[in-house]
């Protein structure tokens, strides 16, 4: 797990010492345990290491005898099982990463099809004169890039190629609006412009600074085979998570588990124990610390006490209180360069931020919703009109209010033109409505919120239902063994049910609740004059109204509008202005 970052250069180009310092120390974070480069005259690569599998000698770049020079960020958990079967060729580390070396020189473009994991890649062929880049399928690990006078240039954080003046932080209105109406930005494009996301699953060959062929691995696949035999699909279950949450704790560092009291952690939490790779399964859970004056706030932590006492686990439960928040929430932003407006950022980071303390690697349940159809918005969606049935992301965040000086009129944009581009043909409508998440919000919301708070604390996040198995099987599942009852996940509740039965995998859920716009609420009069006043703000709100709005953001609707703001004049003021994040909220946005 680490930052990378390059330049695949046109003849004649070259970039500075300067800059190769700046994308270096952009990345550091992000791999805090050394850094590597290979300098060519026809490409640059760039390293910062956190190490994970083989401490001592996985150093990057990775080279092969063929002159063919690597660096990964990610992990192949298919790593063992590749090296049997590439018998001939002389391995020189026991990095999980060198496998890819000789896929490519056997399989070229192709050599994604083999690899199971999580990765951003980035190769150089010096015999061929050409340069890959490569993202994993669900888009679990980010690459970004951007065509300038150079070349392509790449890293693993937008920020990185702003901060080595490659490309100026300027905004695209169409990626302001997704974020505002959505909360995250759909597809290829960034909130910049001229920087853009390889897609999940692309690969780019680049030849003179020029991307001459792109290929892309479909993750969401239609099976020809659709199981329906509720005993057979648990069984079928019960050995894929096993063989999959083995693979993912290969590790030669100590690893542990992101814990609430839902289905999916409660999963990890049991299948971990029953491995029993270490003596105890490490795990932390967050809450908000509240008082009766603040409301009820939903709280996890002792049915996940309960759960952790039950396999014995080392459970840490720490509280996160409001004061905490103002204080650190410049900070989590910062590590937004592409911005996320999902207040789950901020248990997230401060969950990463305690277990940085123990742990480098951590187990977490993304995923699961998406791949069994856990969202109340899959059942909607996959229900006629006349029965209810509604469309997915059919309404934005200010739909219908007037708050903002813009209708916001293209934020769907992208979200229509992928289902334009899409057939649904073969498809029920609930798997219809799980593709389109997959495909929009999983790597741009849950995905970029789950790198960036733990990368932000060196720590490496691994997500076992986000595997190649995994899929197959839950794109193999009828609808009814997803969804029963008005319950999603049901063939995952079936599994706790026989194997964890102390989870009550059909019991109703608490959730875990952020009291962010409670806090807003309380903190109006003193929040609404300094974001008011902020310049993003300004452009985008009518500043009179941001004070009405915040005194009622404990309200559903005002919650998500208030805090979007809030998240948005932050987010401005610290990767626009270029304001430092050391302080607090109120600190930050009156500077």
């Amino acid at each position: 797990m680490c930052g990378l970052a390059g330049i695949a250069l046109k003849s004649g180009y070259s970039i500075t010492n300067e800059q190769k310092e700046l994308l270096k120390n952009a990345l550091a974070h992000r791999g805090p345990d050394g850094s590597g480069e290979y300098a060519g005259e026809d490409a640059v690569l760039i390293h910062t290491r956190l190490s994970i599998i083989d401490l001592d000698g996985g150093k990057q770049p990775l080279s092969s005898p063929n002159k063919e020079f690597l660096v990964a960020n990610g992990e192949i958990y298919n790593d063992l099982e590749l090296r049997n079967s590439l018998l001939d060729y002389p391995f020189q580390t026991g990095s999980d990463c060198e496998c890819i070396l000789p896929l490519w020189q056997q399989f070229k473009e192709e050599f994604p099809e083999k690899l199971r994991g999580m990765y951003g890649v980035a190769l150089v062929d010096v015999d061929e004169d050409t340069l890959i880049l490569s993202r994993d399928p669900f888009g679990i690990k980010p690459l970004y890039y951007a065509c300038v006078e150079q070349g392509i240039v790449f890293a693993s954080e937008a920020q990185a190629l702003i901060k080595a003046s490659f490309v100026q932080p300027t905004l695209r209105q169409e990626g302001i609006e997704s974020l505002l109406q959505l909360q995250f930005i759909p597809g290829k494009e960034t909130i910049f412009q001229n920087i853009h996301r390889l897609l999940p699953g692309e690969t780019l060959i680049i030849q003179d600074g020029v991307i001459v062929l792109k290929k892309r691995i479909e993750v969401f696949k239609e099976q020809t085979q659709i199981i329906s035999n509720p005993d057979f699909a648990l069984s079928e279950l019960d050995h894929i998570l096993e063989e999959t949450v083995r693979v993912h704790e290969r590790s030669d560092v100590p690893f542990g588990l992101f814990l609430s009291s839902g289905i999916d952690s409660s999963i990890v939490l049991k299948m971990m124990q029953r491995l029993g790779q270490e003596k105890r399964v490490r795990a932390w859970t967050a809450r908000f610390e509240t008082d009766d004056r603040q409301g009820y706030v939903a709280d996890e932590t002792d049915q996940a006490s309960l759960l952790a006492k039950q396999v014995g686990a080392e459970h840490h439960i720490f509280s996160i209180t409001q004061e905490q928040v103002w204080q650190y929430l410049p900070q989590i932003v910062a590590c937004m360069d592409d911005p996320v407006a999902d207040y789950a950022i901020i248990p997230t980071w401060f969950l990463a931020k305690e277990a940085s303390q123990s742990v480098k690697v951590i187990l977490s349940g993304e995923g699961g919703d998406e791949l069994f159809a856990g969202y109340g918005r899959y059942r909607k969606a996959s229900q006629l009109w006349w029965r209810g049935g509604k469309k997915m992301y059919r309404k934005g965040v200010f739909d219908q209010t007037d708050y903002l000086r813009s209708s916001l009129s293209s934020w769907r944009d992208e979200i229509t033109a992928y289902e334009n581009a899409c057939d649904f043909s073969s498809m029920t409508r609930l798997t219809k409505a799980q593709k389109i998440d997959i495909e929009t919000w999983l790597p741009n919301d849950l995905l970029i919120k789950l790198d960036r708070c733990l990368m932000a604390h060196g720590i490496e996040g691994r997500v076992p239902f986000l595997d190649k198995k995994v899929a197959e099987f839950a794109f193999s599942l009828s609808d009814s063994l997803k969804v029963q009852n008005r319950q999603g996940k049901w063939i995952l509740r079936k599994w706790l049910e026989k194997y964890f039965s102390e989870s009550k995998p059909f019991a109703p859920k608490l959730g875990f609740s952020v009291p962010i716009g409670l806090w807003i609420e309380q903190q109006a009069k003193i929040l609404a004059p300094v974001v008011s006043q902020q310049a993003g703000i300004k452009a985008i709100a009518f500043s009179d109204k941001i004070l009405p709005l915040f005194e009622k953001a404990s309200g559903r609707k005002e919650r998500y509008m208030a805090w979007n703001l809030l998240f948005y004049a932050l987010w401005h003021q610290i990767h626009i202005v270029g304001q430092s994040p050391n302080g607090s909220v109120t600190d930050i946005l009156a500077a």
